[in-house]
């Protein structure tokens, strides 16, 4: 099989790209390589998929819809994966038109190649931000109409056009919606990383409400990949599927762990909980658990800890 994936040199992206090669399908992996954070932590992110033979690196940007038509034409993809595009909430918040032409613009390019070279299976990965402050736990059959924040819109707004283009020509399409994905190679805008930077910096860290009243629902990178190769294996005519695990995390025990797991303290700086947070996410999986077998093997102990392990050889070994 000939996959597509889009932000494969990305944290999430580079995961489902190993994960593919290995059990021998071809991949292309279309990024831009921007410099949202370093460039170079991206080249690493695939430098072992480059020896790979199945492999192809494709960069480009997805909003350039006639260079995105050149990879199409070229490797004729069965299956894309559409993992790339802005995160993070707050920044969207000074950055909305940004969020609109990548996340919303560029999904509708992909989408419309997809449709015009009979693509067998569209994936996109969402977020459990569009659900906003709804009350959880979260099931898919909630409207998620209410985002929170540009980035949460713009999400919402790209699913819409997915179910659209499956309407009008019976493209096979799945959404996945994330919950709050961590892990080796994270990106260092999230909070897993940040922490730790500062850490073992000795520098002190913002955490909102201090951590109290303030739930994530924290899903290890490698369940993520599991249910994504289950949903595109499993090419449904159309469905939208949250993945997570199903174990909201007080962010005050977060921190803890991350004491008892690097050997060293946190210095906290509360400030007030922004306008773009919910109080707490919390995934319901019981459609994932139906229909893709999906069950997280990870608890969060046990995922720090195997982020912790990366992030010295990463950041403390090269510096």
């Amino acid at each position: 099989m000939r996959y597509i994936v889009t932000g494969g040199a990305g944290f999430i992206g580079s995961h489902l790209v190993d994960a593919l090669l290995a059990r021998g399908d071809e991949v292309v992996c279309v990024d831009n390589f921007n410099d949202y954070y370093a460039p170079a932590r991206k080249r690493r992110n695939v430098a072992l998929a480059l020896e790979q033979p199945g492999y192809t690196v494709a960069q480009v940007d997805f909003r350039d819809g006639e260079a995105l038509e050149r990879v199409f034409a070229t490797h004729r993809p069965q299956r894309v994966a559409h993992l790339g595009g802005m995160a993070n909430a707050r920044f969207s918040v000074d950055h909305a038109p940004l969020y609109v032409q990548s996340n919303v613009a560029g999904t509708v390019n992909l989408l419309e190649l997809a449709r015009r070279y009979d693509v067998e299976c569209f994936l996109l990965a969402s977020t459990s931000s569009v659900y906003g402050s709804s009350p959880t736990p979260w099931s898919e059959t909630l409207p998620a109409d209410r985002p929170l924040s540009p980035y949460a819109a713009s999400k919402r707004a790209a699913e819409v056009h997915a179910f659209t283009y499956h309407h009008l020509y019976g493209m096979p399409t799945t959404i996945v919606r994330f919950f709050t994905v961590y892990g080796p190679r994270g990106r260092p805008d999230m909070t897993p990383y940040l922490f730790v930077d500062k850490m073992v910096r000795n520098e002190p860290f913002t955490l909102f409400n201090a951590g109290e009243n303030l739930y994530r629902d924290y899903t290890y990178v490698d369940d993520i990949i599991a249910g994504v190769t289950a949903a595109l294996d499993a090419a449904f005519p159309f469905e939208i599927i949250n993945l997570g695990n199903e174990r909201p995390v007080l962010m005050q025990r977060f921190v803890e762990l991350l004491e008892q797991i690097t050997n060293t303290r946190a210095r906290i700086k509360s400030v007030p909980t922004p306008s773009t947070e919910p109080p707490i996410t919390f995934a319901d999986t019981s459609k994932a658990q139906r229909l893709l077998g999906y069950h997280p093997q990870t608890n969060i102990e046990q995922g720090l800890e195997f982020f912790w392990r990366w992030y010295q050889d990463e950041v403390l070994n090269r510096t």
